[in-house]
Protein backbone atom coordinates (compact mmCIF):
# COMPACT_ATOMS: atom_id res chain seq x y z
CA UNK A 1 0.00 0.00 0.00
CA UNK A 2 1.16 3.79 -0.40
CA UNK A 3 0.10 6.71 1.54
CA UNK A 4 -2.90 8.57 -0.48
CA UNK A 5 -1.81 11.92 -1.75
CA UNK A 6 2.09 11.38 -1.73
CA UNK A 7 2.84 13.74 1.24
CA UNK A 8 4.42 13.42 4.65
CA UNK A 9 1.37 14.63 6.48
CA UNK A 10 0.93 11.99 9.41
CA UNK A 11 -2.01 10.72 7.77
CA UNK A 12 -3.75 7.18 8.48
CA UNK A 13 -5.74 6.97 5.01
CA UNK A 14 -4.24 4.30 2.89
CA UNK A 15 -4.50 3.59 -0.29
CA UNK A 16 -3.61 0.90 -2.82
CA UNK A 17 -4.33 0.00 -6.43
CA UNK A 18 -7.14 -2.78 -7.31
CA UNK A 19 -4.43 -4.89 -9.39
CA UNK A 20 -0.80 -4.51 -10.23
CA UNK A 21 -1.21 -2.72 -13.12
CA UNK A 22 -3.84 -0.34 -11.57
CA UNK A 23 -6.47 -0.17 -14.39
CA UNK A 24 -8.64 -3.42 -12.48
CA UNK A 25 -12.11 -1.74 -13.19
CA UNK A 26 -11.37 0.87 -15.08
CA UNK A 27 -13.62 1.57 -18.02
CA UNK A 28 -10.81 3.55 -20.20
CA UNK A 29 -8.17 1.25 -19.38
CA UNK A 30 -8.09 -2.75 -20.00
CA UNK A 31 -6.52 -4.67 -17.03
CA UNK A 32 -3.63 -6.67 -18.22
CA UNK A 33 -3.72 -8.62 -15.06
CA UNK A 34 -4.76 -12.59 -14.77
CA UNK A 35 -6.84 -13.31 -12.18
CA UNK A 36 -4.29 -15.27 -10.21
CA UNK A 37 -1.93 -11.84 -10.73
CA UNK A 38 -5.18 -9.98 -8.50
CA UNK A 39 -5.87 -12.86 -5.98
CA UNK A 40 -1.62 -12.65 -5.05
CA UNK A 41 -1.63 -8.83 -5.32
CA UNK A 42 -4.69 -8.54 -2.84
CA UNK A 43 -3.33 -11.40 -0.76
CA UNK A 44 -0.62 -9.30 0.23
CA UNK A 45 -3.20 -7.37 2.58
CA UNK A 46 -3.69 -9.53 5.27
CA UNK A 47 -7.26 -9.82 6.48
CA UNK A 48 -6.31 -9.18 9.89
CA UNK A 49 -5.05 -5.49 8.72
CA UNK A 50 -8.34 -5.37 6.68
CA UNK A 51 -10.19 -5.80 9.86
CA UNK A 52 -8.39 -3.11 11.67
CA UNK A 53 -9.41 -0.16 8.67
CA UNK A 54 -13.29 1.31 9.20
CA UNK A 55 -13.66 1.85 5.48
CA UNK A 56 -12.62 0.80 2.36
CA UNK A 57 -13.63 1.79 -0.85
CA UNK A 58 -12.89 2.21 -4.64
CA UNK A 59 -12.53 5.46 -5.62
CA UNK A 60 -12.77 5.35 -9.96
CA UNK A 61 -11.03 7.95 -12.11
CA UNK A 62 -13.11 11.28 -12.98
CA UNK A 63 -12.81 12.54 -16.69
CA UNK A 64 -12.13 16.08 -17.02
CA UNK A 65 -15.45 17.08 -18.14
CA UNK A 66 -17.38 15.87 -14.51
CA UNK A 67 -13.97 17.63 -12.97
CA UNK A 68 -14.69 21.22 -14.73
CA UNK A 69 -18.01 20.82 -14.20
CA UNK A 70 -19.77 23.35 -12.45
CA UNK A 71 -22.49 21.79 -10.73
CA UNK A 72 -23.96 22.88 -7.29
CA UNK A 73 -23.78 20.34 -4.19
CA UNK A 74 -23.65 20.83 -0.94
CA UNK A 75 -21.36 23.29 0.24
CA UNK A 76 -18.58 22.58 2.56
CA UNK A 77 -19.70 24.47 5.54
CA UNK A 78 -22.88 23.14 5.44
CA UNK A 79 -21.38 19.39 5.32
CA UNK A 80 -18.94 20.56 8.14
CA UNK A 81 -22.15 22.14 10.36
CA UNK A 82 -23.32 18.51 9.79
CA UNK A 83 -19.68 16.65 10.80
CA UNK A 84 -19.85 19.39 13.84
CA UNK A 85 -23.30 18.28 14.92
CA UNK A 86 -22.83 14.53 15.14
CA UNK A 87 -19.44 14.90 17.11
CA UNK A 88 -21.06 16.82 19.54
CA UNK A 89 -24.20 13.67 19.61
CA UNK A 90 -21.24 11.49 20.36
CA UNK A 91 -18.86 13.89 22.98
CA UNK A 92 -22.62 14.43 24.98
CA UNK A 93 -23.29 10.45 24.11
CA UNK A 94 -20.00 9.53 25.62
CA UNK A 95 -19.54 11.62 28.87
CA UNK A 96 -17.79 10.64 31.62
CA UNK A 97 -16.41 8.04 29.90
CA UNK A 98 -12.45 7.43 28.49
CA UNK A 99 -14.32 6.94 25.02
CA UNK A 100 -14.60 10.00 22.74
CA UNK A 101 -15.90 8.80 19.41
CA UNK A 102 -17.94 6.16 17.72
CA UNK A 103 -14.75 4.63 16.68
CA UNK A 104 -13.27 4.18 20.28
CA UNK A 105 -16.26 2.27 21.19
CA UNK A 106 -16.00 -1.33 23.61
CA UNK A 107 -17.91 -4.02 22.68
CA UNK A 108 -20.53 -2.75 25.36
CA UNK A 109 -20.86 0.34 23.56
CA UNK A 110 -21.77 -1.36 20.58
CA UNK A 111 -24.39 -3.81 22.39
CA UNK A 112 -25.62 -0.44 23.87
CA UNK A 113 -26.00 1.75 21.06
CA UNK A 114 -25.26 0.61 17.45
CA UNK A 115 -28.24 -1.82 17.99
CA UNK A 116 -29.73 -1.83 14.53
CA UNK A 117 -33.48 -1.90 13.47
CA UNK A 118 -34.94 -5.83 12.76
CA UNK A 119 -34.66 -4.76 8.89
CA UNK A 120 -30.63 -4.29 10.12
CA UNK A 121 -30.07 -7.30 11.97
CA UNK A 122 -31.32 -9.36 9.15
CA UNK A 123 -28.97 -7.19 6.63
CA UNK A 124 -26.55 -7.81 8.57
CA UNK A 125 -26.67 -11.28 9.61
CA UNK A 126 -27.02 -12.04 5.23
CA UNK A 127 -24.03 -10.29 4.62
CA UNK A 128 -21.94 -11.50 7.87
CA UNK A 129 -22.96 -14.98 6.56
CA UNK A 130 -22.78 -14.77 3.22
CA UNK A 131 -19.22 -13.04 3.20
CA UNK A 132 -17.98 -14.87 6.36
CA UNK A 133 -16.72 -11.33 7.90
CA UNK A 134 -14.49 -11.29 11.59
CA UNK A 135 -15.86 -10.32 14.50
CA UNK A 136 -13.99 -6.98 14.05
CA UNK A 137 -15.36 -6.56 10.55
CA UNK A 138 -18.77 -6.66 12.07
CA UNK A 139 -18.30 -4.63 14.97
CA UNK A 140 -16.41 -2.19 12.12
CA UNK A 141 -19.79 -1.90 10.15
CA UNK A 142 -21.83 -1.27 13.05
CA UNK A 143 -19.91 1.74 14.70
CA UNK A 144 -19.43 3.04 10.71
CA UNK A 145 -23.19 2.84 10.80
CA UNK A 146 -23.56 4.60 14.16
CA UNK A 147 -21.62 7.00 12.55
CA UNK A 148 -23.65 7.63 9.68
CA UNK A 149 -27.26 7.87 11.87
CA UNK A 150 -25.35 10.53 13.88
CA UNK A 151 -24.69 12.43 10.37
CA UNK A 152 -27.83 11.98 9.71
CA UNK A 153 -29.77 13.13 12.71
CA UNK A 154 -30.91 9.75 13.46
CA UNK A 155 -31.52 7.78 17.00
CA UNK A 156 -31.44 4.60 15.81
CA UNK A 157 -29.38 2.59 13.41
CA UNK A 158 -31.75 1.56 10.58
CA UNK A 159 -31.00 -0.90 7.83
CA UNK A 160 -30.38 1.96 5.40
CA UNK A 161 -27.55 3.22 7.76
CA UNK A 162 -26.19 -0.48 7.97
CA UNK A 163 -26.71 -0.69 3.94
CA UNK A 164 -24.22 2.09 3.78
CA UNK A 165 -22.06 1.01 6.37
CA UNK A 166 -21.34 -2.42 4.73
CA UNK A 167 -21.13 -0.48 0.93
CA UNK A 168 -17.59 0.68 2.60
CA UNK A 169 -16.32 -2.52 3.13
CA UNK A 170 -15.31 -2.96 -0.63
CA UNK A 171 -12.41 -5.31 0.16
CA UNK A 172 -14.45 -7.79 2.34
CA UNK A 173 -16.77 -8.35 -0.67
CA UNK A 174 -13.33 -8.69 -3.21
CA UNK A 175 -11.92 -11.48 -0.93
CA UNK A 176 -14.87 -13.92 -0.13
Amino acid sequence: MRRCGGGRAKSRKRCTHPCPCGYLGDPLHPCSCTPLMVQRYRSRISGPLLDRIDIHIEVPAVKYRELAERSEGESSSAIGGRVEQAREVQRERFRGTKVHSNAQMTPRFIKKFCEPDAAGSRLLELVTDRLGLSARSYSRILKVARTIADLEGSEGVRENHISEAIQYRSLDRKTS
